[in-house]
């Protein structure tokens, strides 16, 4: 499908090191280079004020383009909510049905606003995104980067939130992996897990704080979920207690955590699966239900697959560096380390390769305990 980006940039006076609004041009040129003649770009600008740099144009105006973006400056104050409704006019006024509608904004997400600011613009977006427009996030810069801030409207937006840090990651996610947040192939996805109390006695998810819906939330496609992009895949781990297996969570005598007691299960089912989605413009939610099973028989002894294994070296990692009190007292850096290298793999980009030196560097990092 054509796409109508619009670049909403922050030019604040913040945005003014290398690290940030040079790198953020960078960005945009590699957007620039994969454009078709059937694309439409706007530009638009925040600082003390905003403004229309490039109205929509064409994807084949590529001079023109990049024109605009070398010509951006930084200095001034920061007027994010007005440059919000700056972009949202420009992507409102190329909008089309049968278009990927998305604002992509470029930002540290020093916003320089209140709480009450701060949820005024998070409301903003949550009604603009019912207009079929996403709004992405894309962050630069150190030290006073609000990641936390740009998850949130990402979220609101039905986008994705991403770090740019250098020149190989903003080739990395707008060379070849820009369609997987430019193109949504589900909308509102919404995955629910129940566990067989005859096999599992404890269970928890690890991650997703920020994504979790009430269960009554599940059937009602009026609540809005995630959105998966094309080539995109999500994964979600679940820590199992087996039944008859140690417990980690100490025993009371009404325990929601703890959902079974055992017994005999003949179908080896372990767990049931749930999905919902959208496809993009439906307003009707599809489903998808699957048996987690092993047949009856004992868990294998033979390693998950190495895209499992690497999951949750990375799971791990998020725990480890965060004080997770559930993380095994055993299960430290170095066994860290070597699992993500027994499943480095194939690693086109070098995510893998660079995650692994991270796990080196976060081990010279004093202990932290859990927040």
């Amino acid at each position: 499908r054509p796409l109508n980006l619009t670049f909403m940039v922050d030019v604040s006076g913040s945005m003014m090191t290398p690290d940030k609004l040079a790198l953020a041009q960078q960005s945009m040129n590699l957007i620039i280079d994969r454009l078709r003649p059937e694309d439409r770009v706007a530009i638009t600008t925040y600082a003390s004020g905003a403004a229309v740099v490039l109205p929509p144009t064409s994807g084949d105006q590529k001079p023109a383009l990049r024109a605009a973006v070398a010509g951006l400056r930084a200095g001034g104050g920061t007027a994010g909510a007005q440059g919000m409704i700056t972009a949202y006019q420009q992507a409102e006024a190329a909008f089309g049905k049968d278009k990927v509608n998305r604002i992509l904004m470029f930002t540290d997400g020093d916003f320089n606003v209140g709480t009450t600011e701060n949820q005024r613009l998070e409301d903003y977006v949550a009604a603009k995104r019912e207009t079929g427009i996403y709004l992405s996030v894309y962050g630069f810069g150190r030290g006073n980067y609000q990641d936390a801030r740009m998850q949130v409207i990402a979220q609101a937006g039905n986008g994705t939130a991403a770090y740019v840090d250098d020149l190989n990651e903003a080739r990395r996610l707008f060379g070849p992996m820009f369609d997987r947040g430019a193109f949504p192939i589900a909308d509102d996805v919404k995955i629910q897990v129940e566990f067989n109390p005859a096999r599992v006695s404890e269970y928890r998810l690890i991650g997703y704080e920020t994504r979790l819906l009430n269960e009554a939330d599940f059937n009602n496609d009026r609540v809005d979920a995630g959105e998966v992009g094309s080539g995109a895949s999500v994964t979600a781990i679940y820590e199992i207690t087996p039944v008859g297996g140690p417990s980690q969570i100490p025993e009371r005598r009404y325990d929601q955590n703890r959902i079974g007691v055992g017994g005999g299960d003949p179908t080896g089912e372990i767990g049931f699966v749930q999905v919902r989605y959208k496809l993009p413009g439906e307003t009707e939610s599809r489903l998808i239900q699957r048996v987690v099973s092993n047949g009856g028989q004992q868990p294998r002894s033979t390693q998950p697959p190495e895209n499992t294994r690497w999951a949750l070296a990375v799971a791990a990692f998020g725990q480890r560096l965060r004080g997770d009190p559930w993380m095994p007292a055993d299960y430290g850096w170095a066994q860290i380390l070597e699992q993500a290298q027994g499943a480095r793999g194939d690693d086109p980009y070098g995510e893998r390769a660079e995650f692994v030196q991270l796990i080196r560097a976060a081990q010279n990092l004093p202990a932290r305990t859990a927040p």
